[in-house]
This record gives structure tokens, C-alpha cells and sequence, in this order.
């Protein structure tokens, strides 16, 4: 009876089981709390179909998105000291770079690549919110100065897409060195004639929103964005005073002119390119060849 109860009944038991469905196969909207089939949501490209909430998208995906045919070259970036401070809390600053790198596949939090958008070379930098929230540190300082290197380099408009809660703590004095760092950076960009666009997506805060995020030639961000420094509940302390609802959100910053355009992600890329495309050629080309009008009788 064991031998039926412990081996027989088991290995029956295992030929007719269901399989076990993953659990990453639907994915519930933060907004309206409708139930989305992930392949349904990657079509969509991450928007509800319910409700068009604008999710998270991961950075390769958004970056294959605004590419054409998806293809871009990413850049080695500088390697950087993994903990200058020796920092530690709950957990040592290392521990938490390696499970950060472990979850994303990614060295640290920025990606600078380029290609591409629309026939014009183009370089992007962007931040990965997977990646420790995004934060910047002294490898986010350095990617954007390299970013802007290549950016001059190329003769290419640089894009910068941001997303995150600010500097990094572990890195103390030196994540915050890299705001001057970065407006450098950018300057260095403006200063050769190139179009410096940036891409505000959700949520955009803290160090990186007061340093080269809010420093655009055109500001370009998705609905429903939250776009700030501090948070509304410390500045509604600090001001003692109710903000709006809609406070920090891109439809506000829309209405008060820190933003130039809302595009849906669907629109996205066509927008970036005819920004892109106007800001590289201001004037149409003359036909030197082509026969002038008559001038008008009197």
C-alpha cells in the first residue's frame, strides 16, 4: 500500500496535473484595475486599452520603439568606483548593486545609444528605472557625458529620456556632483549647434528633474506623467497651502509652460522625428535650378 500511496499515485498525479500558469501574464492596470494579457499590453505598447493609463515601459523597449526598424548601437560606457563611500543601511551598497544588475541585465541605471529616428542619426540617453529607481550617480554623471561626446562627435541631436526619483543616496556629495556635471554636458551640445531634446516620462523627480532634465530645447512627455522636485505632500507642508490634483502632472506642467508637447505613446516617435527634423533643418532647402516667378503687373 506505501508503494502505491508513495511512488504510483505520485508519478499518475504528475501526467495528468495542469500545468502551473506563470503569473506574469496579465498585468493589472494602476489606474482603472482592469486585468491585461501581456501580449495584449506589449502590442499596446504599454498603455491601457481600458482606460489609456500610460505604464512603465522598460528602457529597451522604449528604445527599440523610437529606433528605426528597432535597431540601435549601444556604447561602452566609463567604469566607475562600484562604492566610493563604503555605504551601508539596511543592506551594503554592493549588495544592492548586484541585485539591481542581477533583475535588470545592466551595469547601472543610464543606457546611451544611437541610430537612427526617421533617417536622422541620433544619440539617446535614457535612464532605467528598474535600475535602483533610476537614481543618479557617478556612472549616470559620466553615461551623460559621454552621451554628449558622441552627440558632437556625430553631429547628431542628443535625446535624453528620463526617469527617476533623483540622486542617488549611497553616493552622498558625489551624486550630487553630477548635476553641474550634466548641465556641462548639455552645454557642451548647445554650444556645437545641436538640438538637445528631452523626453519626460513617469515619474521624473528630484537631482535629475533640477539638473539636465529640465534643460531641453523642446520638452516632450507622455499623459499622466508625474514631473517634479519634491514630493506634493512635503511642498504642501513646506507651503502650507492645498495644491491641485493634478499637481506634478504632465497635463499641469502642460497649462503652465515647463512642458511643449503631450504625445500619446502611439505618437510618440512621429512627434520626436518632426521635432527632431525641425529643430536639425529650421529652413526648407532652395532650389537654386528653379525658374522665378514673374514679377506682378502694376
Amino acid at each position: 500500500m506505501s508503494w502505491l500511496t508513495n511512488f504510483v499515485r505520485p508519478k499518475i498525479r504528475a501526467l495528468v496535473k495542469r500545468k502551473d500558469v506563470p503569473d506574469n501574464l496579465w498585468t493589472k492596470c494602476d489606474s482603472c484595475g482592469q486585468m491585461i494579457f501581456h501580449r495584449d499590453l506589449q502590442a499596446n505598447l504599454h498603455v491601457c486599452q481600458n482606460c489609456g493609463h500610460h505604464m512603465r515601459i522598460p528602457l529597451a523597449e522604449r528604445l527599440a520603439m523610437l529606433f528605426d526598424e528597432g535597431e540601435f548601437t549601444r556604447i561602452d560606457l566609463p567604469d566607475v568606483v562600484g562604492d566610493p563611500l563604503k555605504f551601508r543601511d539596511d543592506k551594503r551598497y554592493t549588495d544592492r548593486l548586484k541585485e539591481a544588475r542581477n533583475k535588470t541585465g545592466e551595469t547601472d541605471a543610464a543606457i546611451v545609444a544611437h541610430g537612427k529616428l526617421d533617417g536622422v542619426d541620433v544619440v539617446i540617453a535614457g535612464l532605467n528605472f528598474a535600475f535602483m529607481g533610476g537614481s543618479m550617480g557617478v556612472a549616470v554623471g559620466e553615461a551623460l557625458v559621454a552621451a554628449s561626446e558622441l552627440a558632437v562627435e556625430r553631429k547628431a541631436p542628443l535625446i535624453a529620456i528620463t526617469a527617476s526619483g533623483g540622486a542617488r543616496m549611497q553616493e552622498g556629495a558625489l551624486s550630487l556632483m553630477q548635476m553641474p556635471r550634466t548641465v556641462i554636458a548639455v552645454q557642451m551640445v548647445k554650444e556645437a549647434g545641436l538640438p538637445y531634446i528631452v523626453l519626460l516620462t513617469d515619474p521624473t523627480t528630484g537631482g535629475v528633474s533640477a539638473s539636465f532634465a529640465m534643460l531641453g530645447d523642446v520638452h516632450i512627455t507622455e499623459p499622466g506623467a508625474m514631473i517634479g522636485f519634491a514630493g506634493a505632500r512635503v511642498i504642501e507642508q513646506t507651503v502650507r497651502e492645498t495644491l491641485p490634483e493634478d499637481f506634478q502632472t504632465a497635463e499641469y506642467l502642460l497649462e503652465h509652460g515647463m512642458v511643449d508637447i503631450v504625445a500619446k505613446r502611439p505618437e510618440l516617435r512621429d512627434t520626436l522625428a518632426r521635432v527632431v527634423r525641425l529643430l536639425r533643418h529650421p529652413r526648407p532647402e532652395v532650389n537654386e535650378k528653379a525658374e522665378l516667378l514673374p514679377a506682378p503687373s502694376a
